[in-house]
Parts: C-alpha cells; sequence; structure tokens
C-alpha cells in the first residue's frame, strides 16, 4: 500500500506490530496455562491469571489507534478494509487471552487433586492451536491467503482431537464416579484449546475476506 503521508504508514506499521505482540503475548499465555497444568505448578497459573492485565491495555491500545485512523487519517478503501479487521481481530485475540486464564484455572483445580492421566493429547493440542493462531496472524500481516487457508485445513483436526479426549474422559467418567469432577475439568480444558482453534479460524476467515472479498464463514462456522 503507498501512502502520501510518512506518519500515516507509522501507523499503519504500528498497528500491525501490536497486534503482532498482542498475539506473541496470548500465545505465551497459552503455553503457561499448559506448562503449569502438566507440570503442577499453581504458581505459574497465577501469574497467568495476574498475566491477562497486559492483553486487556494492548486491546485498548489497539482499539484506540483504529479508531484514531479511521477518524483522522481517511483511509483508502484497502485500508479501510485492514483497520475495520483489525478491529474485530483484536476482540478475537482478547477472547483467546481469556481462555487461557480458563485454562490457568482448571490448573489450579486439577493441580489439588492426584492426576487423573497423563496429559498427551491436550500438550500436543495446545501447540497446534499456538501455530494456528501464529500462522493466522502472520497471514493477516502480510495478507497471505494461502497461510490463512492453512489455518481453517488445521482447524478440523482440532476438533476431532477435541471429540477424542471427550469420549476418552466419558469412559474415565464411566468407569469410576470418583473421576468425574477432573474428567469434567479436563473436558473444559479440551474444549478451552477447540475454542481458541475456532477464533485463530475466524481470524484466517478475516485474511480471506480482506484480500480476495471471499466470505468463507458459511465452510467454517464459528461461534462467539
Amino acid at each position: 500500500m503507498e501512502h502520501t503521508s510518512k506518519q500515516y504508514e507509522a501507523e499503519l506499521r504500528e498497528l500491525k506490530e501490536k497486534l503482532l505482540s498482542m498475539g506473541s503475548r496470548i500465545e505465551e499465555l497459552i503455553k503457561d496455562a499448559m506448562q503449569a497444568l502438566v507440570e503442577r505448578d499453581t504458581d505459574l497459573a497465577q501469574k497467568v491469571i495476574h498475566g491477562d492485565h497486559r492483553v486487556n491495555r494492548l486491546e485498548m491500545e489497539i482499539d484506540e489507534l483504529c479508531l484514531k485512523l479511521l477518524a483522522l487519517r481517511q483511509p483508502t478503501a484497502v485500508d479501510l478494509r485492514f483497520i475495520t479487521l483489525g478491529l474485530k481481530i483484536v476482540a478475537d485475540l482478547e477472547r483467546v487471552g481469556d481462555l487461557a486464564v480458563n485454562i490457568a484455572e482448571r490448573a489450579i483445580e486439577l493441580n489439588q487433586e492426584a492426576p487423573l492421566k497423563p496429559y498427551i493429547d491436550l500438550p500436543k493440542m495446545a501447540a497446534d492451536v499456538q501455530e494456528m493462531l501464529r500462522k493466522a496472524l502472520d497471514a493477516f500481516v502480510k495478507e497471505d491467503v494461502a497461510m490463512a487457508e492453512a489455518v481453517l485445513g488445521a482447524d478440523d483436526q482440532i476438533d476431532e482431537v477435541n471429540h477424542k479426549v471427550f469420549e476418552e474422559l466419558v469412559d474415565y467418567m464411566a468407569r469410576d464416579k470418583a473421576n468425574i469432577k477432573r474428567a469434567c475439568r479436563l473436558m473444559f480444558v479440551s474444549r478451552y484449546l477447540e475454542r481458541i482453534a475456532d477464533h485463530a479460524t475466524n481470524v484466517a476467515e478475516m485474511v480471506i475476506f480482506m484480500v480476495q472479498g471471499r466470505d468463507v464463514r458459511h465452510l467454517h462456522s464459528v461461534g462467539p
């Protein structure tokens, strides 16, 4: 994109950088929340919960910058789409931060009891959703449709793992009522990760719309 105002160009770069910074911070929260679960580290889980404030500050800064660009810079059609989608993407990112906190909260609860089972699928699932989120944001900044489409494909795999984890945990509950509380909490963790993948998918769908004007939401239905 070419602009006559160097300040305008700098502000657009700042928007991209802040979105990537927020995404990076959220990836760290997800990683730490899962580490707190696997290593039974309650102090780290508390750190995740308190660290969400930084994500909320970034959300406010990005919202303010987007509104400033819209109000003062009279963006062209291409930039207008980029900025308005930036406002939507930051909302998805903020929700992902909340989900990372939810995982940390479940970790604290689970750490107070004996482990139900070895954590195998959930850490792999978490690594995959972090990669989806990273790729979705890179696709947005680079306007890379192929990368965005790869994120959409990965979402189906996450759904399959979530279903597998659900069935396994139902079996644990059926075998012993004493397992029910811990199994339910692990189901929540799996569901939170699946929702993070959905939000990454939301971002990827926005990239495709921004670059090609193609709405693919009906192919990959994602809830709020």
